[in-house]
């Protein structure tokens, strides 16, 4: 992924409020695109310049041909406040995050995430890696919004079963079990997202506990019943992969050496 600066320059007077209104409002549209990674994005101002720094998926990230009719709207809103348009500068590779995917067609992708991470939710099935939203078409109403939510949703959920201190069960419920409202809205993403890229887009469920190694190995799709254990881990991650449900897990983390 790439660091940019982001610069906002004035071209009439405004105010510092109605500036960062507007501002902030291009970056949550760049973010729910798919188009800038990342939930916080410190504002500075310094001689009627405004700038911000962003990382973006790819170094051609932020150009126009990527941009959804949020974004128009958003940039028409840096100039009804006296705003020009964002000058960019690319600062270099940003070496502590992880490279984007470069097949535009992989064979399979994953919706994948977890309370560390803030990179695209969808991987690419052969490399592991983060799959730039904004590639892709909108899965909804024009941007990538939902499935960010979800994302935001199911990281939380992740970290608080990992603190172990509040509310820990109904959060390992949310991101483990098949009847739980966070799967419910993912999986529907997944297969709108299959429908859109025309690509098998399966769902990741989280597993920890169980009784012991022997019942872990041998436990079948929650969803159909169905044999789903792989040979081999994938990504040593999967080891459980459903291709009628579209469904991939881990066996427990109890157990998984």
């Amino acid at each position: 992924m790439f660091l940019y600066e982001v610069r906002f320059e004035c071209y009439s007077d405004t105010t510092i409020s109605q500036a960062e209104k507007a501002i902030n409002a291009l970056l949550d549209c760049w973010r729910y695109n798919g188009q800038i990674i990342g939930r916080e994005f410190p504002l500075v101002l310094k001689e009627a310049v405004f700038a911000c720094r962003v990382v973006s998926p790819l170094q051609d990230s932020l150009l126009e041909k990527y941009q959804s009719n949020q974004v128009k709207r958003a940039k028409q809103g840096l100039h009804d406040v006296g705003l020009l348009s964002p000058k960019l500068k690319l600062l270099g590779r940003d070496i502590n995050s992880d490279d984007s995917d470069e097949c535009h067609t992989p064979k399979w992708q994953v919706l994948y995430t977890n309370y560390l991470q803030t990179c695209s939710p969808l991987r690419c099935g052969e490399h592991f890696t983060p799959i730039p939203l904004h590639r892709l078409p909108a899965v909804a109403n024009g941007d990538h919004k939902q499935l960010i939510k979800w994302q935001e949703d199911w990281s939380a959920c992740d970290q608080l079963q990992m603190n172990g201190s509040i509310l820990e069960h109904g959060a390992l419920n949310e991101i483990s079990q098949i009847n739980s409202r966070l799967f419910r809205r993912g999986y529907d993403l997944c297969k709108r997202l299959e429908y859109l890229t025309q690509v098998p887009t399966y769902y990741y469920l989280y597993r920890v506990g169980g009784d012991n190694l022997m019942s872990e190995q041998t436990r079948s799709c929650p969803s159909c019943g169905g044999d789903w254990r792989l040979e081999h881990s994938v990504h040593d991650i999967f080891d459980f992969k459903c291709d009628n449900c579209r469904l991939v897990s881990n066996l427990s983390w109890d157990f998984k050496s």
